[in-house]
């Protein structure tokens, strides 16, 4: 990839994100609504048509794929939290907010607020988490430390810590290895050298 494909340092104050960590990485062709909600921490890449909108929060060495949707809401009932270490493969949408599908109410954010039912909540990734490649996650999901989410996967409730999981819904179906924390370590080393 082109190192001018992505923002210069001195050039991610433009964007009027909340915070900035060192040594960021953000592509020109990502976008971002409300930036001023938007909180970036160190050794973090957010590739090409990426959409972060409302209240994100990525930790430390975090990345995100082309073409990620986060869409994290206006308030703080709501927001997007991913922890240091964690990661979204391509095309994974993530919502904090969510228009009721029953029919009973309109939708979408061009109808007054009064004739909609939005649900809100805040979706966590704990530190080591993935995403596979095109999952959902939806408001109130959250994935424990270390959890992995298959590819295609449906998210919509808390999964356990070191898991792989998978399904629509997605479910636990083994452990996953806690050896990357090991890893993490070494890259502590290695950064401080």
């Amino acid at each position: 990839m082109r190192m001018d494909s992505f923002y210069k340092y001195e050039e991610l104050a433009t964007l009027g994100l909340k915070t900035v960590g060192k040594d960021v990485l953000i592509s020109r062709k990502a976008s971002f609504y409300r930036p001023e909600m938007i909180t970036i921490g160190d050794h973090t890449r957010i590739d090409d048509f990426a959409f972060i909108s409302g209240a994100v929060t990525l930790g430390a060495y975090v990345h995100v794929a082309p073409f990620c949707a986060l869409v994290g809401g206006e308030d703080d009932s709501a927001g997007i939290v991913l922890d240091d270490y964690s990661g979204l493969s391509g095309n994974v949408m993530i919502y904090a907010v969510s228009d009721d599908y029953s029919g009973e109410y309109m939708t979408n954010p061009t109808v007054p607020q009064a004739l909609t039912n939005v649900t809100r909540a805040r979706v966590t990734l704990g530190r080591f988490a993935i995403v596979g490649a095109s999952s959902v996650l939806l408001p109130g999901a959250a994935l424990g430390e270390g959890t992995a989410v298959g590819a295609m996967s449906l998210v919509t409730h808390s999964l356990p810590g070191w898991k792989i999981c998978a399904g629509k819904p997605a479910r636990p179906l083994r452990d996953r290895s806690r050896e990357l924390l090991d890893k993490a370590g070494q890259l502590g080393a290695l950064v401080n050298t």
